[in-house]
């Protein structure tokens, strides 16, 4: 048997990443909207799950539909029993599923869905099975929008049904969350980064948050049960989903320089199948100077400058191992940028065993007082720490162990 997801645009699904970890002979296929009624007419797939734009546009040509997706108002799983396709709708199954992993409750609070498409639809449909106390539909050009929300000042959940901050277009976010003094919690439905700019502002308040993997996840295999008339427990999702971050995210060593990241880099991305980057590496192709000739040229600002566009674009994207600069960590604007889709590494080494030799700031300042000055930002910053002070396999390996 095999399987799909059809869309329009699909290149950056991880769809198939789950399906296949699971077993399934499953691929990705990219209709116009001319070519839906075809495919469904001629469908040679045992099940398939639909995506932006279809979820609605695939109901007419079904033969039947689950109440609960009739509810919705949209489709994003059918069954092909014997030549006729029936709909199903397993995104309620996966909301439900990602609040409950991240403790957020609907229940009798006041709940604002951003956003009008399908995404919305299911968020909806949720607050109301969970007793939400009142739900507002924010949109850009609604009773309530952009502008005006801030007036709903007993706003307690923010969900996100919108494509905004999804990559490759990350760092924009609809709202400014310190304008809300009642929020206990932000679900942003997005997975693509793992950090959007919404979570960051949720983490800024100290308040849960979720992304949208655990629900991706669960609506896939929940798609699965539908398909095969098999069961998965809680763990299993969450296995699944924690594979796949592992698999995508970046990893990213920070660190004083000459700590090792670079060589430590090289030999951790080629161990788990990523693409090794040098942020001053980059720099250099970006610009045809290396960090110290521009630091020596235009002076530290301008380079620290240059370094955070550079960081930025790269950080957007994931499977990366990424190693940084010893003062990327520097500026806020870099950690946000860093941190999306990534788990941070703190290479330590001896003071005694870094090195000086084409590093205009360390011969400036010295090498103790640059580590006073960054040491406490490198620990603030970094998910996990290791030393560097025996082999570079040994600390390889730590890494491994430790992520």
């Amino acid at each position: 048997m095999k399987f799909c997801l059809i869309g329009e645009k699909l290149s950056h699904s991880y769809s198939k990443k789950i399906h296949t970890l699971c077993g399934l002979n499953y691929g990705l296929v990219e209709l116009d909207k001319n070519q839906l009624k075809d495919f469904c007419n001629n469908c040679e797939y045992a099940g398939f799950n639909v995506t932006i734009p279809y979820k609605k546009e695939i109901m007419p040509l079904l033969h039947g539909i689950d109440d609960e997706a009739l509810k919705i108002g949209a489709v994003n799983t059918v069954k092909n029993v014997k030549g006729k396709l029936y709909g199903f709708n397993t995104d309620a199954f996966g909301f439900s599923f990602m609040l409950k992993q991240a403790s957020i409750s609907l229940k009798n609070k006041v709940v604002a869905i951003l956003g009008t498409g399908g995404a919305k639809n299911t968020a909806e449909y949720i607050a109301k099975n969970h007793g939400a106390k009142k739900i507002i539909i924010v949109s850009r050009s609604g009773e309530i929008n952009y502008n005006n929300i801030y007036e709903q000042k007993d706003i307690e959940i923010i969900v996100n049904a919108t494509p905004v901050g999804t990559y490759p277009n990350n760092y924009e976010t609809l709202l400014d969350l310190t304008k809300f003094e009642k929020l206990e919690g932000v679900v942003d439905c997005i997975y693509n980064p793992f950090i959007t700019g919404l979570i960051y502002g949720a983490k800024n308040k100290n308040i849960k948050y979720t992304n949208g993997l655990n629900m991706l996840v669960a609506q896939a295999l929940k798609a699965q049960e539908i398909w095969l008339n098999k069961k998965f427990t809680n763990e299993e999702i969450l296995s699944v989903a924690e594979s796949i971050k592992k698999d995508i995210q970046n990893i990213v060593l920070i660190g004083m320089p000459s700590c090792g990241k670079s060589t430590i880099g090289k030999i951790l991305a080629q161990k788990l199948g990523k693409k090794f980057v040098d942020l001053d590496e980059e720099i250099y192709k970006s610009l045809g100077k290396t960090p110290s000739q521009l630091i020596e040229e235009f002076g530290e600002e301008y380079f620290r400058n240059v370094e955070t566009n550079v960081a930025k674009e790269i950080s957007k994207n994931n499977k990366m191992v990424i190693a940084t600069g010893g003062g990327a960590v520097l500026k806020k604007e870099n950690q946000t940028a860093l941190k999306q889709n990534s788990v941070v590494v703190y290479i330590k080494r001896a003071l005694n065993k870094l090195v000086l030799a084409d590093r205009p700031i360390s011969k400036q300042k010295g090498i103790e007082k640059l580590y006073s000055e960054r040491a406490e930002i490198y620990s603030g910053f970094c998910d996990v720490a290791v030393e560097n002070n025996e082999s570079i396999d040994t600390c390889v390996k730590e890494i491994e162990s430790l992520l």
